[in-house]
């Protein structure tokens, strides 16, 4: 799976821009270039969303109306190149389409152009809530798990609808019990498609994680969000009483979570900022092993500003680590000799490097 050409229209500081990709490409320029542009309208096209801004506004240049990314992207599975194009309208309006076909929803964009990122947000895996890390995980059982997303969107559904009841004062058992037990049922499946996935993800993660740095003692569990002795269904009943108290569902597969830990202490409070983004970065790249074996393809690496908070050896590390994967890598940069001499193992017509500049008619790649 690999971007061969991709075209950019307002998006931030791009007006138009084409692109030749290549299987590694290093975006190098100065801050507010439009180098971290890139990866956004490459992730735009893979998810439908943004991951600088939860709004439409700053995404689309202000001059425009809307915004448009387009690429052909060869697939193995495919024999000649797929295209996929986004729009984003100000006025909310989402177009995607895959080979001209209109797609029902950004799940299809995701399944057809799986995206890895890892930028500044990243560090939320250690040092966020459990969103962040639910998310993570999520992401890797949706594509290794065809019947998830279903399930995931039922879980969704439900517990919606179970909020909105127990916010009323008065409610009949019997309303409430039906949506305990359709709840719990559902939960019941999430939480297998869940933790089969962490038991194939912990050894790949350990065995990563040696290959970027010396961090020894880092410890994974798999939290399901519920008392781990008892199912859920019991744990809704015994506590319809405090969930009608807080007005939403205090337990189940939404409050699920992965705790880290170094030698029994939380690992943000004990790690260097470097090496978080070193177990951050073996989370994601183990992440990407396991696609690749349950799905036979790889997905596009996005990595804004590698180099910060490494040393020269560890971006090395990771560079090499991410070369081994034989994945398409989008690397964005300040200086390019921070990354020049860090792909040993990528052949030189595999190996592209611009230079993003911002000119008169928004960002330029030359």
């Amino acid at each position: 799976m690999s971007l061969r050409r991709l075209r950019i229209q307002e998006l931030r500081n791009i007006h138009d821009a084409e692109l030749d990709l290549a299987r590694v490409n290093v975006f190098a320029g100065a801050n507010g270039s439009g180098k971290t542009s890139i990866l956004e309208a490459v992730y735009l096209l893979g998810s439908g969303r943004s991951f600088r801004s939860s709004r439409l506004e700053p995404v689309i240049n202000h001059e425009a109306s809307g915004c448009v990314v387009h690429a052909l992207v060869s697939d193995a599975q495919h024999a000649s190149p797929l295209s996929i194009g986004v729009a984003r309208r100000r006025d909310g309006e989402f177009e995607g389409r895959i080979q001209g076909r209109t797609v029902q929803n950004t799940a299809e964009l995701a399944r057809c152009l799986p995206v890895q990122l890892i930028n500044s947000d990243s560090f939320d895996l250690l040092e966020g809530g459990p969103k962040s890390r639910r998310q993570f995980l999520d992401w890797g059982v949706f594509h290794v798990e065809q019947e998830f997303h279903g399930v995931w969107l039922d879980v969704q559904r439900v517990l919606r609808q179970r909020n909105a009841l127990i916010r009323h004062a008065r409610i009949a058992p019997d309303q409430l019990e039906a949506w305990d037990t359709r709840l719990s049922a559902s939960a019941e499946r999430l939480d297998g498609f869940r933790r089969q996935y962490f038991e194939a993800f912990y050894p790949q993660f350990t065995a990563t994680l040696a290959d970027l740095a010396n961090i020894e003692g880092i410890e994974l569990s798999y939290q399901r969000g519920w008392d781990k002795e008892r199912g859920l269904l019991e744990v809704l009943r015994d506590q319809h009483d405090r969930d009608r108290e807080r007005g939403f569902t205090v337990s189940g597969p939404h409050r699920a979570d992965i705790r880290l830990r170094l030698h029994g202490q939380s690992a943000d409070e004990v790690l260097s900022r470097g090496q978080q983004k070193l177990v951050v970065c073996a989370m994601k790249v183990a992440q990407a092993r396991i696609f690749t074996v349950a799905r036979g393809r790889a997905c596009v690496f996005l990595v804004d500003d590698l180099p910060a908070e490494l040393d020269r050896k560890h971006r090395q590390a990771l560079c090499s680590l991410l070369s081994s994967l034989n994945c398409q890598v989008m690397v964005s940069c300040v200086e390019r000799s921070d990354l020049e001499d860090c792909w040993p193992l990528v052949p030189p017509d595999e190996l592209r490097l611009f230079h993003v500049e911002q000119g008169l008619s928004g960002g330029t790649v030359v």
